[in-house]
């Protein structure tokens, strides 16, 4: 019973030892920061093509009136 948890243990162990798992979070995290990025810069283009079609819309109708 004893190896059992010596096995157990050592096991346990190496998978703690091993460095595998950091670089998906490595990756995680620049996909994270890359899709923030461009979240923010979609809703600042967004903003200046929402004023540069009210500039346009303004100009046609006084362009019409």
């Amino acid at each position: 019973m004893n190896s059992l948890f010596l096995n157990l243990y050592i096991k346990f162990q190496i998978l703690m030892d091993r460095e595998d798992g950091q670089d998906m979070v490595e990756y995680a995290l620049a996909a994270s920061l890359v899709a923030f990025g461009a979240v923010a810069g979609t809703r600042a283009l967004a903003h200046g093509i929402g004023i540069a079609f009210s500039n346009i819309s303004s100009n046609f109708n006084s362009a019409i009136s």
